[in-house]
């Protein structure tokens, strides 16, 4: 009876010393702890877009795809109720975003009027990504996929709770049936 009891004590006393590690190191199963710069100064919360669905998308001013903020912005005002999307100007293709945050956001509202939240440029990949987009593309941070960003207006869609759904290519446009059916 005496080893039955210091056996459960000797459990109970050991679930209480889970090393610290193990839980910071377990991955965060939504967005919401992300608060980012935003391309006028501000900072955009991530987790006032409860409720939500959330599309981030890697941008570049000098890029092929460049059009595609048309069509992200009109994405944007017509599902405003349901959807929010978040741009993240980034350099690392072809030098394709040169500009400063400002010329970028000057470029945005000129050319294509974009009201959607823009993040402060940022990197994607490499050594200087960004800690969101290591977090959008590991799965060992997101709990669901790991992605390869391989060019600008690479899409990643999160549900209502933030948690990831889908990555979208380049090449799949915003207003693509591909993106829209999440959004029926």
């Amino acid at each position: 009876m005496l080893k039955i009891l210091l056996s459960v004590f000797t459990l109970s006393i050991a679930s209480f010393f889970i090393p610290i590690s193990t839980t910071k190191d377990m991955a965060s199963p939504n967005i919401y702890q992300f608060k980012v710069p935003s391309l006028d100064g501000g900072t955009i919360d991530f987790s006032k877009f409860k409720g939500k669905k959330i599309l981030v998308v890697n941008t570049a001013s000098k890029c092929g795809y460049t059009p595609q903020y048309a069509e992200l912005e009109k994405l944007y005002t017509t599902y405003s109720d349901r959807l929010v999307i978040v741009g993240f100007p980034a350099n690392n293709f072809g030098a394709q975003e040169p500009g400063t945050n400002d010329e970028i956001k000057t470029f945005c509202t000129k050319n294509y009027g974009v009201t959607f939240p823009m993040a402060a440029k940022v990197s994607v990949k490499g050594d200087d990504i960004a800690p969101i987009y290591q977090w959008l593309t590991q799965k060992s941070k997101n709990g669901v996929l790991d992605a390869d960003i391989k060019w600008n207006f690479t899409k990643f869609l999160l549900d209502e709770h933030g948690v990831l759904l889908a990555k979208f290519d380049s090449k799949v446009t915003p207003l693509s049936e591909e993106i829209i059916s999440y959004l029926k």
